[in-house]
C-alpha cells in the first residue's frame, strides 16, 4: 500500500468511536464515574508517557522510545503502577487512597484500549471492587460470569511439584487433570463453592489458606453466576493473591486483583470499556 493510500486509514488495533457509539461510550463512562464518586473515589488523569511500564507489562508489548537525554519512555500500557507511584511519590497525599481513572492504554504494535479503572491504595477490598463492577454491568444489562482465582495457588503448586511457573503461563493448567496426584486432579476440577468445600480436606496444608480466601470472596459476592478457577494464572506481574474477571460472550468485561507496590498492599481493577460498548452495540 502506498503512503498516499494511508491518508484516511487508521492503524490496525486502534479505536474509532463516532455517532451512536461515541454517545454510548460517553454515557457509559459518565455513569461509571458517578458510581465511583458515590463510593468516595477521587479521579486522576495520568500522563500518556511513563518510565515504569516494564514493572507491569512484558517488554515485547511496550511501545517505547528515547527522550532527549536518552532515557527510555513508553506509552502507558497499564495504569496501576503509574497511579500508585504518582500518588505516593509526587502528590504525597495520604488521604488520596481511593482513586479512579478513565483513560486509554496502548500496546505494541498499535493496540489501543479504553479502560475505567480504580485503585484502593494501602487497603485490600476486592469485595468493594466486585460490588462496583456488578453495579456498572447490571445497569447496562451486561450478562457475565464472575471468575475468582488466587495467584498464590499456581505458585504453591509449582513449589510442591518442583516445576516452573511457565507451565501456567503457557496455559497448561489442564495438564494436571491427568496427574497421578489425587489432590491435584481434584483441584483442577474445582468450579464451584461445593467443589471447593469437598476438596479442602484432601489438599496439602499449604493450599488451604489461599483456597479459603477464594471461598470468602465468593461468599461475599452477590453476583448470580460465579465460577472458581484455582489453577488459572494471570500474567499481571504485580498480582500476589486474589484476582477476578467478569467474562461473557468471549470477552473480558472487568478484571482486577490484590497487589503490592512500594510495600503497600492494595487492590485495583479495570472495566474494559471497548468490550462493554461492543456488547451494547449488539443489543441495538
Amino acid at each position: 500500500m502506498d503512503r498516499a493510500d494511508l491518508d484516511h486509514e487508521i492503524p490496525n488495533g486502534s479505536r474509532l468511536y463516532f455517532g451512536e457509539l461515541a454517545k454510548t461510550k460517553r454515557e457509559f463512562e459518565s455513569f461509571a464515574a458517578s458510581v465511583f464518586v458515590k463510593y468516595g473515589f477521587d479521579e486522576i488523569v495520568t500522563p500518556y508517557f511513563s518510565y515504569h511500564q516494564h514493572l507491569s507489562v512484558p517488554n515485547e508489548q511496550i511501545l517505547k522510545f528515547q527522550d532527549k537525554i536518552n532515557h527510555t519512555i513508553s506509552l502507558r500500557a497499564d495504569s496501576t503502577v503509574d497511579v500508585v507511584r504518582i500518588i505516593l511519590r509526587r502528590i504525597k497525599d495520604k488521604n488520596l487512597n481511593k482513586i479512579f481513572y478513565i483513560q486509554p492504554v496502548f500496546k505494541y504494535p498499535s493496540l489501543e484500549f479504553y479502560q475505567i479503572g480504580a485503585e484502593m491504595i494501602g487497603k485490600r477490598d476486592l469485595k468493594l471492587a466486585l460490588e462496583i463492577c456488578s453495579i456498572v454491568l447490571d445497569h447496562f444489562k451486561i450478562n457475565s460470569t464472575l471468575q475468582i482465582s488466587n495467584i498464590e495457588i499456581p505458585r504453591i503448586v509449582c513449589k510442591l511439584l518442583n516445576i516452573e511457573i511457565e507451565e501456567f503461563e503457557k496455559g497448561n493448567g489442564t495438564l494436571f487433570l491427568g496427574s497421578d496426584k489425587k489432590w491435584l486432579r481434584e483441584l483442577s476440577r474445582i468450579t464451584s463453592l461445593s467443589d471447593l468445600k469437598n476438596v479442602k480436606k484432601n489438599i496439602p496444608n499449604e493450599l488451604k489458606d489461599p483456597l479459603e480466601k477464594m471461598e470468602d470472596l465468593s461468599c461475599n459476592s452477590t453476583h448470580k453466576n460465579i465460577k472458581l478457577a484455582p489453577l488459572y494464572y494471570s500474567k499481571m506481574r504485580y498480582y500476589d493473591s486474589l484476582f477476578f474477571r467478569f467474562l461473557g460472550e468471549n470477552s473480558i468485561f472487568c478484571s482486577g486483583g490484590d497487589y503490592e507496590i512500594d510495600s503497600l498492599k492494595s487492590s485495583g481493577f479495570a472495566i474494559m470499556s471497548d468490550q462493554v460498548i461492543q456488547n451494547l452495540s449488539k443489543k441495538d
